[in-house]
């Protein structure tokens, strides 16, 4: 990490679920909230948790160097596709290994609900 620059990974006991328009793609009582220095917090979800059904992956890729190579999924929901709304890092750096595996939503492209309440973008 870069001086100053800080990532904690977090166990919450919050209930988070994700939705696309009216459908209910991700609901976890087990999500892990990401807290990075500059970003707003940003929860990840246990693939069991999600439906999985519902996405298909990408061939883009992006580099954090914080966190690593993420790798993106889109979800189709009636008929339409939503191209790389969900992310997750396969083989993250040493500092935020919890997250292996898990998915996080993009905010301002679905609707995060943590214990009742909209996630703001």
């Amino acid at each position: 990490m870069s001086a100053g620059h800080t990532i904690h990974v977090l166990a919450s006991d919050a209930h988070v679920e994700v939705r696309l328009g009216a459908s209910l793609l991700a609901s976890s009582d087990r999500a892990l909230r990401l807290e990075e220095t500059g970003l707003p917090p940003r929860y990840y979800l246990p693939r069991a948790d999600v439906r999985m059904e519902l996405l298909r992956p990408t061939s883009f890729h992006t580099t954090c160097p914080f966190k690593g190579e993420a790798s993106y999924f889109s979800v189709e929901v009636d008929g339409e596709t939503h191209d790389g709304i969900v992310w997750s890092y396969e083989q993250p750096k040493v500092g935020v290994s919890d997250i292996a595996g898990m998915l996080s939503f993009y905010p301002d492209r679905t609707e995060i609900l943590v214990d009742g309440e909209a996630l703001d973008a």
